[in-house]
């Protein structure tokens, strides 16, 4: 009897427990297993135990075969899951708005009455500030901004609870991807069900530990050490050590980074995209298997998992970590303001309840700490950080050093340019997509013009200044505004296969080539006949 694919599709976290049990806890495997349709609550510990209680022979086999069935073409029929914990009743009031910005005093007078409504930003850049609010703040908050911008405004999202429902794995529903599923793109077919939906902290966990025990000879899972309450923060390295690539420990390497920002779900998504990705590709591309034998590539999916978790249980829209502050009733950091490079520029206290709150000092964020550590750590021992690429979202941006000054370049500011014109042309060839490339300091208008907001402490600028990692970019990536934070899970694979594109021209950049441009505009002209035929 064929197995279904609803069976099939827990069948990653099934072969976890019994290749690598100690890396997969029974709750784990309960909530994926009940994702898929495949055990129940009375079942599940029963399988569990049996699968731990299992030895399978043949690695090889098993791996080949079980790649074959997680990455090949996903299930069109939709897996149960639950629904989600969060309480939504809690947005129901709320609408999120955007203002028309260009006006430099315009910007100065919102960013004051953001400040004193406390609101949330959800983006600035120097055309436009969204802000979510309740519905019933909008008119006090016109009253307190310039005449001139009480009619530039306009509501992005009517109604914030349903667009926060819709971001949750929700039972029974189809979703967009998979009535797309049938498509002959290859953004639709090369998944798999974990890129379904957006996945809880627990099975991105076990999902990294089955990618490490499927690819042992090119991978290695690791933590960088523990978050303020005590969760593990996992790195994922790939990279080809064998023979002449052993380089004695000293190893050049790409760092990836997500999950800064706890409820920027697609930024998660998209590094977990991006590793999968490049480790089943390895032996198969001839450019991806040339840069793991000369780079190291290191995967850091929620560098903020409190916050990550946070956002699963308690509100979907949580963005700092979860670290207690010197005000009782604020918690957590913005670890985006939380690093040491910069640091002086901030002149004057912030508010520890602003969302933008980095800390009192440099490094007061556990998390921050962690990575900074581990940094130096990987330094000593040889390893030479080349670039970062940190993802965020949203406003579908390429921003490089420096965030805390526009007063100053980078030394290198006109190679950091030319690379991040190369990964915007490379995305907007694989899927058409504009993303502006802008110095950091250009694109934090709103929060850098308030009176009292900090714009120093970012890891872009860290890492290129303390360890030297010569092209470092943070990446916000889709949309520009329709849907923000809550990008529903119909367009997770499709923002992974652009900064697939994206990372792809990054590794052929720093191998010294420039081949990848035509294998793009290939690819492109595909899509474009495509579209043809169908519109006809």
């Amino acid at each position: 009897m064929r197995p279904s694919p609803e069976s099939l599709s827990v069948l990653p976290l099934v072969i976890g427990v019994v290749l690598s049990p100690s890396a997969v806890d029974a709750a784990a495997f309960r909530h994926a297993g009940q994702l898929a349709g495949f055990v129940d609550t009375a079942n599940s510990d029963e399988i569990y135990r049996d699968a731990r209680g299992r030895a399978l022979p043949g690695l090889t086999w098993l791996r080949e075969s079980v790649s074959e069935i997680i990455f090949g073409r996903p299930s069109t029929k939709h897996s149960d899951s639950t629904s989600p914990s969060v309480p939504l009743s809690q947005y129901r009031d709320d609408v999120v708005v955007r203002f028309n910005v260009t006006k430099p005093t315009d910007q100065v007078a919102l960013a004051q009455a953001i400040k004193i409504k406390h609101l949330d930003v959800w983006a600035s850049t120097p055309q436009f500030v969204d802000i979510r609010l309740e519905e019933s703040q909008l008119r006090p908050l016109l009253r307190l901004i310039p005449s001139s911008l009480q009619k530039q405004w306009s509501v992005l999202i009517p109604d914030l609870e349903e667009a926060v429902r819709a971001t949750y794995p929700t039972k029974g529903e189809p979703t967009e991807y998979e009535d797309a599923a049938e498509r002959p793109d290859a953004a639709y077919t090369k998944g798999n069900i974990f890129f379904h939906d957006y996945q809880p902290l627990s099975v991105i966990t076990s999902w990294m530990a089955l990618m490490e025990t499927m690819f042992p000879s090119i991978a290695k899972m690791e933590s960088i050490g523990d978050s303020y309450e005590g969760r593990p923060i996992h790195s994922f390295r790939i990279g080809d050590h064998s023979g002449d690539n052993a380089n004695n420990g000293t190893r050049k390497t790409i760092l990836v980074t997500g999950g800064l920002h706890g409820r920027e779900w697609i930024s998660t998504s998209t590094v977990t995209y991006l590793l999968w990705s490049i480790i089943t590709a390895y032996g198969k591309e001839s450019m991806v298997t040339k840069l793991l034998k000369h780079f190291d590539i290191v995967f850091i999916p929620v560098l903020n998992p409190d916050g990550y978790d946070y956002t699963w249980k308690s509100d979907r829209l949580w963005r700092k970590t979860r670290q207690q502050t010197r005000v009782s009733w604020c918690h957590g950091f913005d670890l985006d303001q939380a690093f040491g490079s910069g640091w002086a520029q901030t002149k004057l206290q912030v508010d520890p309840c602003s969302e933008s709150y980095g800390g009192d000092e440099p490094f007061q964020a556990v998390e921050a700490t962690r990575l900074a550590d581990w940094g130096r750590n990987q330094t000593e021992k040889g390893v030479k950080f080349v670039g970062l690429l940190d993802l965020h979202s949203y406003s579908q941006q390429i921003l490089f050093p420096y965030t805390f000054t526009c007063d100053e370049d980078p030394p290198n500011r006109e190679n950091l340019e030319e690379l991040g014109v190369g990964l915007a042309k490379a995305i907007r060839l694989s899927s058409g997509n504009f993303y502006t490339v802008s110095s950091a300091c250009e694109g934090n208008t709103a929060r850098q013009d308030a009176a009292n907001e900090a714009n120093g402490g970012s890891a872009i600028d860290w890492f290129y200044h303390e360890l030297h990692s010569r092209y470092s970019y943070q990446v916000k990536l889709r949309d520009t505004g329709i849907y923000g934070f809550l990008l529903p899970r119909s367009q997770i694979i499709p923002t992974g296969e652009e900064m697939l594109n994206a990372l792809k021209y990054f590794g052929d950049f720093l191998l010294g080539n420039n081949g990848i441009e035509s294998i793009l505009k290939a690819h492109d002209r595909t899509l474009h006949d495509k579209g043809r035929v169908e519109l006809k």
